[in-house]
């Protein structure tokens, strides 16, 4: 408890936002901004803006001010983003950048953005934003430093609902996967450490756009570990012993990625028992294969590239239920399966965010609107997981602000 208190006095909010915040250019903005992100740390329950208002400040203008610099206040979210990654980087160390989403479910059609879509993990569909993001991750945490909104082309297609939401000209449509090489592109360019393995999970979309993010990423020259889905084509690589195909393309035999490992172990797979990375708990039985994904490049030449495929057997001794693309073919099992891992990490977050930092509660429509919450949110939930949330404060010792 004693080491807990010392790191939550390590670094005051105010210290803290005067960093992350610094890119805002208006000294209101970066007043604001502060204050919205301490009204989500220190406020119980729902997060809505009166309920944040009323936590910093007794004055009754807060409120609406509070909503004006979410809202409407011109603020450019990306250079918040960019210091807040660097600000993470320096507090932990992260050993994979992972893509996660957010699924924020919503009431009505006009907050932008909002959809049907079917959740596989509940088996039900639900009217949701859709949120791609970007996870800094160590072995046991993750922190989330940007996010995409999911436009569907009845959004980005329509004028009237661009207008209205204040959608910006340059946004087109773009699949989860164009966002996570965005995702990736922008950390790239923003991060001062040596660019890490990227973590996804592929498993939920078909198996041309897991192509298409494994292209896109072997093209940038990333090492990736990747869930994908069961019909992902895959081709036998070179270290294994098969006959070709007839075509005689050099790719050989092309299947599911799921059939791989109906075939016989001594000849088209490798099995090992893996002992975990931190020499603790049981080992772990891996199923993997040497594998190419039959793609062409840009100029419609063949792209060869060996990648391993891999799968962990349920103690059960049921086929596998989720397979795994990974670039690295010259790492230790145990290492890239503390990997994986990862993943989990950016999952838990964002049920951390969604129960106890608002994640959910923004109540705003617009575009700009949802990427300052989310931008604000994050800030708020990196403070609190390397700080600790600073204790409520009483009537008295509110943070004062100007309406």
């Amino acid at each position: 408890m004693v080491a807990y208190a010392l790191q939550a006095a390590r670094t005051s909010v105010p210290v803290f936002a005067e960093r992350v915040f610094e890119g805002l250019r208006r000294v209101d903005q970066r007043r604001w901004a502060q204050a919205y992100m301490q009204g989500l740390l220190t406020t119980p329950g729902k997060k809505s803006v009166r309920r944040l208002a009323a936590a910093i400040s007794p004055e009754p203008a807060v409120s609406q001010s509070l909503h004006q610099f979410v809202n409407a206040s011109p603020w450019d979210w990306m250079p918040v983003r960019a210091e807040l990654a660097r600000w993470v980087e320096h507090e932990m160390t992260p050993r994979a950048w992972v893509i996660g989403q957010a699924v924020l479910r919503k009431r009505g059609e006009h907050s932008c953005g909002v959809h049907r879509r079917f959740l596989a993990s509940t088996g039900r569909s639900v009217t949701c934003q859709v949120g791609v993001g970007m996870f800094l991750s160590s072995y046991d945490q993750a922190v989330p430093v940007d996010w995409r909104l999911l436009l569907p082309g009845s959004w980005t297609k329509d004028p009237e609902r661009r207008v209205r939401t204040r959608i910006p000209a340059d946004v087109t449509p773009r699949s989860v996967e164009q966002h996570a090489l965005d995702l990736v592109d922008t950390l790239a360019d923003t991060s001062r450490t040596v660019p890490l393995p990227v973590v996804a999970d592929l498993e939920a979309l078909g198996g041309t756009s897991a192509t298409a993010l494994i292209h896109g990423l072997a093209l940038r020259g990333r090492d990736f570990v990747v869930a994908v889905p069961d019909n992902l084509q895959v081709a036998v690589g070179r270290h294994l012993r098969v006959q070709r195909s007839p075509g005689g393309d050099g790719h050989g035999l092309v299947l599911a990625a799921r059939n791989l490992f109906e075939f016989d172990a001594g000849t088209l797979t490798h099995v090992e028992n893996v002992a975990p990375w931190d020499g603790r708990g049981r080992h772990t039985t891996v199923i993997s294969s040497f594998v190419r994904i039959p793609q062409l490049g840009r100029g419609g030449e063949r792209v060869h590239r060996t990648y391993r495929l891999f799968a962990v057997r349920p103690d059960n001794g049921r086929q596998p239920v989720q397979l795994w693309l990974t670039s690295l073919t010259h790492t230790r099992m145990e290492s890239v399966l503390a990997l994986t891992r990862t993943l989990s990490n950016a999952g838990e977050s964002v049920r951390e965010m969604s129960d106890g930092f608002g994640l959910q509660d923004f109540e705003g429509r617009s575009y700009p609107g949802w990427h300052h919450h989310m931008t604000l949110v994050s800030a708020a939930y990196a403070y609190s997981r390397f700080n600790g949330r600073p204790a409520p404060t009483g009537g008295g010792e509110r943070l004062l602000v100007a309406a």
